[in-house]
């Protein structure tokens, strides 16, 4: 009853109802064009790259595009291309200068760092356009087919990819500014659950034929994968609180300061990108073994096992890459001296701790201690769809059950949902949640 007395709130605020129609109005239009296939290419001779795309690394890239990707559509590409631009942006604010002063340069700073994110992803985009239709060729020489030849199709199809990356991103950017949520990870989400129906009605089929257990080994994997959904929104949500107390001050016949409030430090202050930058060098051995022409060579014979996505060395080295990113993006992201200086600039400092140099070190003691549990457990969530697969569940539905996209998915929603219920106690109706406030991926309740 109160579900529907929500929804019936979320109704009457036209603000958000007009967000709300938007937002599904535009995923719509992005569901469409995921299954327009690019001009001269016939859909009944994709099922080698969709074969292709079932397992391992590439159907990753696959869930990510909606399935556009395997559909040869026209917006094959999704987009990634912008978050690998992203990823590379963020590096290099860190490392150069000039970005450095365009980050604290506030509102205008930003819009250039967009533009040239954008720039940039042009330029991926047509690097990537002209070797997925390398490799569509390839894929559909397996059944007998082809891509049209000619240098014309491939400069059309170039141009119709990178502008149908760059339209998704325009639609993401229209669902942050007039919609509801983040548009591009709201666009990722979207792509990722439009695979879970299909998956979970073929885990049901094949638990089910079995001759014995099967319903009841379907509804046990059910319950594990919302124990791993919990155990993911407490890694997205977890945060160690450190007191901090600010001193007394008279400001004419006022008195201001000497409430204690906390710095919340999160368990994993890096998300999801430990998981990205991870699977970006898990990618480089699948490149390596395709430029290799014997198997039987000691290269091939080492980089093989990497590219099982099931397998023992391929698990090991990417949990050890994700421990090792998790310590460096959260040594970029969190600046101990900083957070010291901002304490000591508004004369505040953590009860028994010397303000300056001594509060920098305890916040870094701080942060290394709940940096390590944090990152064990994004690595454990990482390659918990390797132990589903152990389990006889198929990869389609094992892949929900940990990753980038389970990450995904927790976070966007939360998100959301945190802008809906924000919605909500603005106008003074009740929250989602009868008791406490929906946290997203911040750590906030606002």
């Amino acid at each position: 009853m109160r579900a529907f007395q929500t929804i019936k709130n979320i109704w009457k605020i036209e603000d958000l109802k007009s967000r709300i129609l938007l937002t599904l109005l535009l995923i719509t239009i992005y569901r469409f064009l995921s299954v327009i296939t690019l001009p001269g290419i016939d859909p009944k001779s994709l099922s080698a790259l969709q074969g292709q795309t079932a397992g391992g690394l590439m159907s990753l890239l696959d869930m990510f595009s909606g399935g556009a990707f395997s559909n040869a559509s026209i917006v094959a590409l999704g987009i990634m291309p912008y978050i690998s631009a992203s990823i590379v942006i963020q590096l290099l604010a860190i490392a150069v200068p000039y970005f450095q002063k365009l980050q604290r340069e506030g509102e205008s700073g930003r819009r250039k760092i967009n533009q040239y994110t954008r720039y940039l992803t042009v330029l991926i985009l047509l690097f990537q356009a002209p070797t997925y239709l390398v490799n569509l060729n390839v894929q559909m020489r397996h059944v007998g087919a082809g891509i049209p030849g000619g240098v014309w199709f491939s400069i059309s199809s170039t141009i119709i990819l990178t502008a149908g990356s760059m339209f998704v991103l325009w639609l993401g950017e229209r669902i942050t500014d007039k919609g509801i949520g983040n548009g591009v990870s709201f666009i990722i989400m979207v792509g990722i659950l439009a695979r879970l129906p299909r998956a979970l009605s073929q885990e049901l089929v094949s638990r089910v034929s079995e001759v014995s257990g099967g319903l009841v080994m379907f509804l046990l994997e059910l319950l594990l994968l919302l124990a791993v959904i919990a155990g993911a929104i407490l890694l997205v949500q977890g945060t160690r609180r450190i007191p901090v107390q600010y001193a007394k001050q008279m400001i004419g016949n006022r008195q201001y300061g000497g409430a204690r409030q906390y710095i919340p430090l999160k368990v994993n202050a890096a998300n999801v990108m430990p998981i990205i930058f991870a699977q970006a060098i898990m990618f480089i051995p699948v490149s390596l073994m395709g430029f290799g022409s014997n198997p039987d060579s000691w290269a091939m014979k080492i980089f093989a096992p990497l590219t099982d996505i099931h397998g023992f060395w391929y698990n090991f080295v990417d949990v050890v890459l994700i421990i090792m990113f998790t310590y460096f993006y959260t040594a970029i992201t969190i600046n101990p001296k900083q957070m010291a200086e901002d304490l000591k600039r508004n004369n505040g400092f953590i009860p028994g701790i010397k303000p300056g140099r001594k509060t920098a070190e305890y916040i870094d003691e701080i942060m290394s201690r709940i940096t390590l549990p944090g990152a064990i457990f994004l690595s454990l969530v990482a390659i918990m769809p390797a132990f589903a697969n152990v389990f006889g569940i198929q990869q389609g539905f094992a892949s929900f059950f940990g990753g980038t996209s389970l990450l995904i998915l927790v976070g966007v929603v939360l998100d959301t949902l945190q802008q809906v219920e924000s919605h909500l106690l603005m106008r003074h109706y009740d929250g989602l949640l009868k008791s406490g406030r929906i946290k997203g991926r911040q750590g906030n309740a606002y």
